[in-house]
């Protein structure tokens, strides 16, 4: 391709006003079909138009060479090889689609990316709108964690994008340095044998669903998407089993974390009033919506709880 961005003037086109056309003279065996020249509308982008005049001068002579008596459709020929604009968040909505994941985490990262630099062809981001990004989340306060997760977010998007786009270009949110990456964790404490009873007892007292999970993480030691995404089929509390499986609103992060769990009296407890408050399909309807499952709106709502109740969030 290189030598197309080095060619002053694409070959076999020709410029009125702003816009290139293709220029083609027709060999005399095939000017009964053609004309003498074909010409055709390209683009206003010279690199564009360079693309394109040569993917439809190569297959012209290869269809005159072989002599062949059907007209090629150089107007459709055109349309259909017309480089596409991709913009980044018609591949964030696919990459999500294809991926199957929870779509909050990139949604939000790439909404942040818009406000600051702009919804743009994913071709066209470059290092320095990273580093402009990236300075943004600082200033606004966000910890280096967070930070980390954001880029890491959008360089998925570009590599998803790059790789099925076929484009040759280096990841500019990728390997990007934060200062003091990590000295900013604060460092969770853990729960004693006391505290977890009590946070049982009362999610067993409560309506909330979401303290209902309190007991369910830690009796069964479960991620928690993989227990805001249960279906009603997969909790078995004749025989006291769970049921870990992937389903179409929530996959499970490895192959191996298919798999069934015993349930300890108090899960079957927190289990049995969760399913109280289900519908016809999930255990907890509330955080699964069309798109997937939104299980970082139960952890940060679980957090709240915990952090008022302990003032802490468990490891």
């Amino acid at each position: 391709m290189s030598h197309i961005l080095d060619t002053p003037h694409p070959t076999h086109t020709i410029l009125r006003g702003n816009i290139y056309y293709l220029n083609v003279r027709v060999p005399k065996e095939q000017q009964q079909l053609y004309g003498r020249v074909v010409r055709s509308r390209l683009s206003d982008d010279r690199n564009a138009a360079a693309q394109l005049a040569d993917h439809i001068v190569s297959v012209l002579r290869e269809t005159w060479r072989t002599g062949s008596s059907s007209k090629v459709d150089v107007e459709t020929l055109v349309s259909s090889a017309k480089p596409k604009t991709f913009l980044m968040s018609d591949l964030v909505d696919e990459y999500v689609r294809v991926r199957q994941i929870d779509p909050s985490p990139v949604f939000v990262a790439t909404r942040l990316l818009y406000e600051v630099v702009g919804d743009r062809d994913v071709r066209h981001y470059s290092r320095e709108d990273a580093r402009t990004f990236l300075h943004h989340l600082q200033a606004s306060g966000n910890k280096t964690s967070t930070l980390r997760k954001r880029l890491v977010c959008i360089g998925a998007v570009l590599n998803y994008a790059y790789q099925e786009l076929e484009i040759e270009k280096r990841n500019p949110f990728s390997k990007m340095t934060i200062v003091g990456e990590g000295k900013d964790a604060v460092k969770r404490g853990s729960f004693t044998d006391e505290q977890l009873l009590e946070g049982y007892k009362q999610a067993l007292l409560s309506t909330s669903n979401v303290q209902l999970l309190f007991p369910i993480l830690g009796e069964t030691g479960c991620r928690l998407a993989e227990v805001v995404g249960l279906r009603l089929e997969d909790v078995d509390l004749e025989n006291r089993v769970l049921h870990l499986r992937p389903n179409t609103h929530r996959r499970l992060k490895t192959s191996g974390s298919e798999r069934s769990i015993p349930l300890s009296s108090m899960a079957c407890a927190a289990l049995t009033k969760a399913l109280q408050h289900s519908d016809d399909e999930w255990v907890f309807p509330r955080y699964i919506k069309e798109d997937g499952c939104y299980a970082t709106h139960a952890s940060n709502a679980l957090a709240k709880w915990m952090k008022r109740r302990w003032g802490m969030t468990a490891q």
